[in-house]
């Protein structure tokens, strides 16, 4: 059963606490049932109240999450915060270090992206091709990014993969070896 909690001149119910936080109230209930954060006591009439240390949770994740951080690495986040052993800092260091890399990955994927759509781009401006070098290429069977890279969405991580190049009618293009990983959810 739930605590019942009194009312606390701190306390904020869920509406308040999403204003402040700029964390959805669909969202916060979701790290509730995944344990993201702690289940809030309620009142006697069922409402959730939040205090100052939710609020700070739910901006930390806020934060994280835009900082591209997973679910998974923001938990793990979270446990180190809480702990202040010895060891701390530098497990917190070599988890930010390893999605510096992945975000350096993301980048070198978007420059490749950038120049392949470029090269398009002149290919049409320029009309050195007949038809149309962008359909010819949208066209073909082999793809012209990565699969492991999704516009808007986070890359598996490929930085311990070999790359492979990828010639394609506009340019060479970097490729890691395909991973078999089914889709993530966001959260």
């Amino acid at each position: 059963m739930r605590s019942v909690a009194p009312p606390s001149p701190a306390a904020v119910s869920i509406g308040e606490l999403s204003r402040r936080t700029g964390v959805n109230i669909e969202t916060i209930r979701y790290y509730e049932r995944i344990k993201m954060v702690p289940a809030p006591p309620r009142t006697a009439s069922g409402r959730r109240v939040y205090g100052p240390a939710e609020t700070r949770s739910l901006a930390f994740i806020r934060r994280s999450r835009e900082l591209g951080f997973t679910l998974d690495e923001i938990r793990a986040l979270l446990a180190l915060s809480a702990d202040d052993g010895e060891n701390t800092c530098a497990e917190v260091r070599q988890l930010a270090a390893g999605h510096l890399a992945d975000v350096r990955a993301k980048i070198a994927d978007l420059r490749d992206m950038e120049r392949v759509l470029a090269n398009a781009v002149r290919g049409c401006d320029a009309g050195e091709l007949p038809g149309c070098p962008l359909i010819d290429s949208l066209s073909a069977a082999a793809p012209l990014i990565s699969s492991s890279t999704t516009i808007g969405a986070r890359p598996h991580r490929t930085r311990s993969l070999p790359q492979v190049r990828t010639a394609t009618p506009l340019g060479e293009i970097r490729k890691p070896t395909p991973m078999h990983k089914p889709p993530r959810r966001r959260g």
